[in-house]
């Protein structure tokens, strides 16, 4: 039998040679979840174990742990610090640059916490039963952990986006940002290479009592007005007390504010929130929903709507007191005493004209009202590639994408005011439950959400690129 030769065109045979040395496209299913997801609970458990509680904050101890991790991966980073010990870390993945990088915040810092009541010691990181313990395990190293381990994934995989994506890590967040966020803005955006979108603590996905789920991405946020109220009078001998002092009349203060009932109101943003809710849910809330406003002027449906305290806080301004310093000594009477008021101001609100209603309702001249933090308020657009890569992603899972407000502040304002489209999401499941345990005790974030979450954060990234 004699050989045959079969001719291949010369661009032919380059164009097969070429396609064998290219490589597919890595993806989100060329990543082993189940190995992100303990790579997560592992970087999550040491993270916890470093004590970044604020005050004092000592960040810079977190930011060099991170900054550790995405070394040893091969991505960009440095540690910046905006006063001693008070550390910022920013990491680059690099994608092919076709469209401007989107940003991945979360906060180093945590609040205070007494192991009185926990089960675990609350800075022991412990990993059991499903879940990772500890101080910040949801708010807001959780976070942190899974878009660290999103990028190293992605790197590890080869995952090539058109963006780069870029990890921030802030601190003194849980007392206003001045510190951290704030600083980073006003100093160094540069790093964020022209950022177009940003995402950030805040919206979830929320387990509803009839076992559905529904994507909550927050666009907007109440306004903090935090405030320190003084109250002056005559000092002396606990034995001897004149019939008014700086302590009588703040209790008095205290009482009046605790009364005050300021004006329900159903700001565009709000309207727009339960009017998406009403689409999902059924019964006779699902028309009251669609228009809040309307059912809102019904004194039986507006009782019921203000019983749940997160449906009151969305429309009305609320008054929380949290601090209170008077004498040192028992039987001191002191010349002055003071509380601490945590307000939140729905997003249309003055904060001036705020302290001047709560001015007029305390009516003591001998009681003073100063502003400790408040900025003005903020929102992004819910019609963009990043909102509607958050709906593909959701809608994979059968479920929905609502824009919602926080009740609380982040801070994402800080970036909005650079316009960068910033929004409140974290691709975790949280029921009501769940919620409670952010700040308090026994606080922990589940195996199963650092895995998924991890999962969906890659999945939406990804996404994005697919978005014109």
């Amino acid at each position: 039998m004699t050989d045959r030769k079969v001719l291949v065109p010369r661009k032919a045979f380059l164009l097969v040679i070429l396609t064998a040395l290219i490589p597919l496209r890595a993806s989100a299913a060329d990543i082993d979840w189940n190995k992100a997801g303990q790579q997560a609970a592992e970087l999550l458990s040491a993270y916890v174990r470093i004590d970044t509680t604020n005050p004092p904050g000592n960040e810079t101890a977190a930011a060099k742990f991170l900054a550790a991790h995405f070394e040893r991966a091969g991505i960009e980073n440095q540690v910046l610090e905006s006063a001693q010990g008070r550390g910022i870390v920013v990491a680059r993945l690099q994608g092919s640059g076709e469209k401007r990088p989107v940003v991945l915040l979360s906060h180093l810092d945590v609040v205070p916490a007494d192991p009185a009541g926990w089960k675990v010691p609350p800075f022991s990181g412990l990993i059991r039963d499903g879940y990772v313990w500890g101080r910040g395990a949801m708010d807001c190293k959780g976070v942190g952990s899974v878009n660290a381990t999103a990028m190293i994934a992605m790197k590890h995989a080869g995952v090539k986006l058109e963006r780069d994506v870029i990890f921030v890590g802030t601190g003194d967040e849980e007392v206003g940002g001045q510190l951290g966020a704030g600083w980073f803005a006003a100093r160094e955006l540069g790093l964020l290479h022209n950022a177009e979108f940003l995402l950030n603590e805040g919206g979830a996905i929320r387990r509803r009592p009839d076992g559905s789920r529904v994507y909550e991405v927050a666009v907007s946020e109440k306004i903090p007005c935090w405030l320190r109220v003084t109250a002056t009078g005559e000092g002396g001998h606990g034995a001897a007390p004149q019939p008014e002092t700086a302590v009588t009349r703040l209790v008095a203060a205290l009482d009046r504010i605790h009364h005050y009932q300021p004006e329900i109101r159903v700001v565009p943003e709000v309207e727009a929130y339960y009017a998406a809710l009403a689409g999902m849910i059924d019964g006779p809330r699902r028309e009251r929903y669609r228009d809040l406003k309307a059912a809102l002027e019904d004194a039986s449906f507006r009782r019921q709507f203000l019983s749940d305290r997160h449906d009151a806080a969305l429309v009305r301004d609320t008054v929380a007191p949290t601090v209170l310093k008077g004498s040192s000594k028992t039987n001191v009477i002191p010349r002055s005493a003071s509380a601490e008021l945590d307000c939140r101001l729905l997003p249309d609100e003055d904060p001036d004209a705020f302290i001047r209603a709560l001015q007029r309702v305390v009516k003591d001249d001998d009681v003073h009202f100063e502003k400790l933090l408040s900025f003005p308020p903020s929102s992004s657009p819910a019609d963009t590639a990043l909102y509607r890569a958050i709906q593909r992603v959701a809608e994979s899972e059968r479920t929905r994408v609502i824009p919602s407000v926080l009740t609380g502040f982040t801070d994402s304002h800080y970036f909005r005011d650079h316009g960068i489209t910033s929004y409140g999401f974290t691709p975790f499941v949280f029921t009501e439950e769940d919620e409670g345990l952010e700040h308090g005790i026994n606080e922990r974030l589940s195996l199963d959400n650092l895995r998924d979450g991890t999962r969906r954060l890659v999945e939406i990234l990804q996404a994005l690129d697919q978005e014109s």
